[in-house]
């Protein structure tokens, strides 16, 4: 299962400060998080990728910059399965950019995609209306409904201007639940807090959010 990161801000941070938190939570783990990574930032009002089959903590994190929004994704591919890049998320279909994490037993829908996280992606988008947010919502209860077991389904979905949270998961919560800190400026999703933080939230289970 994997890692997720969100860092939104009203002023431009360093990216780098908050991969190497990332990349340190992604090693220390208790599942192994090295079968690739990948963010997604913006800059001067553009969407910019990078992806890489090493481990995050194996990467160069110092050329990336400074922005106001980051996702980040670290993978650990269900049963070691289909490692390559073009799996590493961030997913990007040219409007929003998507990361996810969890598993899914038994799924009753048709969508395309590579692997099971590009195909929720894909029917979570069939449900969008003029309220993306209600779109979302109600993507998620459908899935819920057509899988026999959600043993986690944690994704964020994020355009430049707005972001959608969704958290489910059917056991050991020390491992899937999400956690956020929202400062004045500054507003982070993780899947672990920051080592050394306090004031970070824990999100509660069967949580649609915007963020």
């Amino acid at each position: 299962m994997c890692r997720l990161l969100y860092v939104r801000a009203s002023s431009p941070f360093t990216i780098r400060d908050h991969l190497e938190i990332f990349a340190g939570i992604s090693k220390n783990s208790s599942e192994y998080q090295g079968h690739g990574w990948g963010c997604a930032w913006v800059r001067d009002g553009q969407w910019h990728f990078h992806h890489d089959i090493r481990p995050v903590w194996e990467d160069d994190l110092a050329g990336f910059g400074s922005t106001t929004l980051l996702i980040a994704h670290a993978r650990s591919a269900f049963r070691d399965e289909g490692i390559c890049i073009e799996n590493n998320m961030p997913f990007f279909d040219g409007r929003h950019v998507f990361i996810f994490n969890g598993e899914l037993q038994g799924v009753r829908i048709r969508e395309q995609g590579r692997i099971g996280a590009e195909k929720i992606f894909n029917y979570v988008k069939r449900f969008e209306e003029d309220d993306m947010f209600e779109s979302v919502k109600r993507g998620v209860k459908v899935i819920e409904k057509r899988t026999r077991y959600v043993r986690a389904m944690n994704f964020i979905m994020s355009s430049m201007d707005s972001a959608y949270l969704a958290t489910v998961f059917g056991e050991n919560p020390d491992y899937f639940q999400l956690h956020r800190r929202r400062d004045a400026d500054m507003d982070r999703v993780c899947s672990v807090a920051y080592p050394g933080e306090h004031d970070w939230q824990v999100i509660d289970n069967h949580t649609v959010v915007t963020l």
